[in-house]
């Protein structure tokens, strides 16, 4: 009769509509649960899902003991972001983590799918790349959850996979010898495997959940020759970049492989649910007039040719779509694929409803567990829309229609996926009703960002400068190992800079007060981030989007004052190395109490070509939010650079 009432107890709990997943954290141990996410690679880039170039033996057979999902989105198109959405089963209109430079951090207050089961008696651990908060800021993983995790915390850091130390719980762990860039004695990824491996032989008495947010295929393109991976391929006749490349899907792969083999010698197999997905859309990597697409053709259908628009970074279908399987013998049935509609920000409700447990109140998610069991009785809830926001890209998906606005600046656009999935012919002319609903619904989606907060930056930026192995330096001065790197201030740039630049400007608002709302593109493959514009640093620089799908003008910056302020005037700084890439020329300042709605230009002027400090006076305005437009630049490349940016007022 005990057993039977908290039977009883456990499913009013979860909800009769997930009973059928349920009844094993009522009757015997909850069940286990691991996801592994493989960082950029592509939809269509394992065997399962038809690539004829890669072998993902292991991932295969997920697939055949499973089922596969079509139609999962990420809940970004890069890295960082998408991370938040995976973690906090939001949207990323309500997500703190909405930029990539790095660190930016999860707010204190947020829960996680890791701290839900952490109150469920979880032990829970972490092995690869976090992503959502730099060491010493509100977003560390031991904060929000993770008994355990290991590996980067920045994702500079990570782009090495010979770092002279990981991260385990906001502490070094050395890996000796290693000094950053492409060689060194220890590969990284067979550490942080082995520490994943470890936790899950440790716990295997009590239910667990083991993320794995592994960093390959992730570039730099580097595995060891002496992996058996790298045999595969190595004579290819491909770039060499594509054959290492392969060999790190195909050496992942195999780690997967070691995860199944060891659930199986603990005898814990049919109670543990295995995730498995890329992180964001597919790059076109190592394209070519031959492959225009890229060599392995993360988003060309190898079967039919059909394409998905756009790559990582933008949100289009390509920049979004990602490979997800899932197993879990005994309650999937083998050999499934869903076309279920399905994003990140629905696994933690899902997750709730295999484990028992009750899913944060503030998620955007809808627990696909219905789907995953295949539950006649109980039908799939499905979302009324999905929805996407970075670096001034919206997205919107309801059923198979879908708008994209690539810039604030410019019109949305509209595609009809049920016959368009290539979304090449813009429909929005042809149907504004359509894109009139879906627009006011993105907008009710968006909240103002608001992001976590450091503490220190000293151990945050020690771990960005590991990369190259300066990590013992005072500061980083290149952003390349070898060779000085253009546009980035060397250490004689920067003493003859602060020798002249006395910044911030006096009279000028603080710095701390402001904070980036939105940008309409940055650079986050060399750290030039928008919010190098307001850090009271002259010697760092936001600049628009140059690498990968070029950014045009024009280039928006838009400021939170924190508090309406009265505007006298803003004060403009330019790059203060040797170069003059996107030094701007013609802009305009707008103002407004609404970061989201401005009227017409407040002031608009021409700046100098100089690298001194450029004074734009403006009628006396109250407002918080201050937007800088760059119409052109000195270069003639339509780019758009900024060292700093002053107000003036009270």
């Amino acid at each position: 009769m005990v057993l039977f009432i908290r039977i009883l107890l456990a499913l009013a709990s979860i909800g009769i509509a997930n009973w059928t997943g349920s009844l094993a954290a009522a009757t015997e141990q909850p069940p286990n649960v691991i996801y592994i996410m493989a960082d950029e690679l592509g939809y269509y880039e394992p065997a399962f899902m038809g690539n004829p170039n890669i072998q993902t033996p292991n991932l295969d057979r997920l697939a055949a003991e499973g089922i596969i999902f079509r139609n999962m989105f990420a809940g970004s198109s890069v890295c960082a972001p998408t991370r938040c959405c995976f973690l906090t089963g939001k949207h990323s209109g309500h997500t703190s983590v909405r930029s990539n430079g790095g660190g930016t951090p999860l707010r204190a207050e947020e829960a996680t799918i890791a701290s839900m089961l952490k109150q469920r008696g979880y032990a829970t651990g972490g092995y690869g790349k976090w992503g959502c908060g730099g060491r010493d800021s509100t977003g560390v993983p031991e904060k929000h959850g993770f008994d355990e995790f290991l590996g980067y915390y920045d994702q500079v850091h990570a782009h090495t996979y010979y770092p002279p130390y990981l991260i385990r719980n906001s502490e070094e762990v050395p890996l000796t010898g290693n000094s950053g860039g492409t060689q060194g004695p220890i590969y990284s990824q067979y550490v942080i495997r082995d520490a994943a491996l470890k936790f899950i032989r440790q716990h295997h008495q009590q239910p667990f959940f083991c993320y794995m947010p592994f960093t390959p295929p992730h570039g730099n393109f580097n595995i060891p020759d002496s992996d058996p991976a790298w045999a595969l391929y190595k004579d290819k006749a491909w770039p060499e970049d594509a054959r290492r490349y392969a060999a790190m899907v195909t050496m992942l792969d195999r780690h997967v492989g070691e995860v199944l083999a060891l659930l199986q010698e603990l005898k814990i197999d049919n109670n543990t649910i295995i995730f498995f997905s890329g992180d964001n859309g597919a790059n076109d990597y190592f394209k070519s007039p031959q492959a225009p697409r890229g060599v392995h053709m993360g988003n060309k259908n190898p079967r039919t040719g059909v394409e998905f628009r756009g790559t990582k970074g933008t949100l289009y279908e390509g920049g979004l779509r990602v490979p997800f399987v899932a197993r879990w013998p005994g309650r999937i049935a083998p050999g499934r694929t869903s076309e279920h509609l399905a994003y990140f920000p629905d696994m933690l409700p899902t997750i709730a409803a295999i484990t028992g447990t009750t899913a944060p109140a503030d998620t955007d998610g809808i627990s696909i567990l219905p789907e995953l069991l295949g539950a006649a009785a109980t039908p799939q809830p499905k979302h009324d829309y999905l929805y996407w926001e970075i670096s001034g890209w919206t997205a919107i998906r309801q059923n198979n229609w879908r708008a994209v606005q690539p810039n604030p600046n410019k019109p949305w656009e509209l595609y009809d996926l049920s016959q368009d999935p290539s979304e090449s012919r813009d429909l929005a002319a042809a149907q504004p009703e359509i894109l009139e609903k879906l627009v006011g619904l993105a907008r009710q989606a968006h909240q103002p960002v608001r992001e976590g907060t450091f503490a220190s930056t000293q151990r945050h930026e020690r771990d960005r400068r590991a990369k190259f192995g300066k990590h013992d330096e005072a500061e980083a001065v290149e952003l390349k190992p070898k060779g000085k790197a253009k546009g980035k201030a060397t250490a004689k740039d920067k003493a003859a800079s602060q020798s002249r630049i006395k910044w911030p400007a006096e009279g000028a608002l603080p710095a701390d007060s402001m904070r980036i709302v939105l940008a309409s593109s940055e650079n986050t493959a060399n750290g030039k981030l928008a919010v190098n514009a307001i850090d009271g640093d002259p010697d760092t620089l936001w600049h628009s989007r140059f690498s990968g799908t070029k950014a045009l003008p024009p280039h928006d910056l838009i400021i939170d004052l924190g508090t309406e302020r009265t505007i006298q005037g803003f004060i403009y700084l330019g790059r203060q190395d040797s170069g003059w890439n996107g030094a701007l020329e013609n802009i305009e300042f707008a103002v407004s109490q609404s970061s989201d709605q401005f009227e017409a230009a407040l002031v608009r002027t021409t700046l100098q070509k100089s690298k001194a400090p450029q004074e734009i006076p403006c009628p006396a305005t109250r407002a918080r939010y201050v937007r800088l437009r760059a119409l052109t630049e000195y270069s003639g490349n339509q780019f758009a650079s900024v060292a700093e940016l002053g107000i003036r007022g009270h």
